[in-house]
C-alpha cells in the first residue's frame, strides 16, 4: 500500500516546484522604466533595479564594439578614473536572466526573446539618448578565469544582437566580463547556481 502512496504524495511537490526554474524578465516597458533616471545621472539618480555594482578596483570596462561590418570582438577601452566608475556604478539598472548554451556564448531561444524586448527598450525614444553598460555575470563552476573570458564573450554577443537586430549604434554600449565577481547569490566555489548568471544592464548617462 506504501508504495501506490508515495507518488501521489510526490507529484504535486514537483509540480509545485517547477516554476521557480521559469525566466520572469521584465517588459520592454518595464526595462525602460527602471532604466530611466529621475534626475541628474552623476549626481546620484538611481531609479531602477539595482541589484549588484561593480566590484571595487574594477577601473577598465570594454569599450563598445566598432561599427565595421564583421566586427564580433569588443575593443578594449582606455582605463577609467574610479570617480567615473563610482558615478556610473549608481546609475539606473536592470537584472535580467538570459540563457547561453552551457559553456558557451551561443545564445538560446529563450535568451533571444529576453534580448528582445532588452532590444525594443533600448532603442525606444526614451533611452535613445543614453548609453549603457552590458555585464555578463556567470556562476562559480569552473576557474576564475575562465568565467571571466566567458562572461565578457556572453556581453559580447548580447551587444552584437542588439546591434544587428535593433539597429543600436555600438557606440552606446560597452560590454564588460565580470564573471564571478558581484555575485547575486553568494555560494562557494563550484556551484551551479542559475540566478548568478545574469546580465545586468547599467545606464551610464548622455
Amino acid at each position: 500500500m506504501r508504495s501506490f502512496i508515495a507518488p501521489l504524495i510526490l507529484a504535486p511537490l514537483v509540480f509545485a516546484t517547477a516554476p521557480a526554474f521559469a525566466q520572469n524578465n521584465p517588459s520592454a516597458e518595464q526595462i525602460i522604466n527602471s532604466l530611466k533616471p529621475t534626475g541628474n545621472l552623476t549626481a546620484g539618480g538611481t531609479r531602477g533595479i539595482r541589484l549588484a555594482a561593480p566590484p571595487p578596483g574594477m577601473t577598465t570596462p570594454y569599450a563598445a564594439m566598432p561599427a565595421v561590418p564583421g566586427q564580433r570582438r569588443v575593443a578594449a577601452a582606455k582605463p577609467m578614473a574610479p570617480a567615473t566608475m563610482q558615478a556610473q556604478a549608481g546609475g539606473p539598472s536592470v537584472n535580467l536572466t538570459v540563457n547561453f548554451a552551457n559553456g558557451s556564448a551561443d545564445l538560446t531561444p529563450e535568451a533571444m526573446a529576453t534580448l528582445d524586448q532588452l532590444g525594443r527598450a533600448l532603442s525606444s525614444s526614451d533611452l535613445a539618448s543614453y548609453r549603457f553598460r552590458i555585464e555578463g555575470h556567470t556562476d562559480t563552476v569552473g576557474s576564475a578565469e575562465y568565467n571571466r573570458v566567458l562572461s565578457e564573450r556572453r556581453a559580447e554577443a548580447v551587444v552584437n544582437y542588439i546591434v544587428t537586430k535593433f539597429g543600436v549604434p555600438a557606440s552606446r554600449l560597452q560590454a564588460v566580463g565580470m564573471g564571478e565577481q558581484g555575485l547575486l547569490v553568494s555560494t562557494p566555489d563550484q556551484t551551479p547556481e542559475p540566478r548568478n548568471r545574469r546580465v545586468q544592464v547599467v545606464n551610464l548617462g548622455a
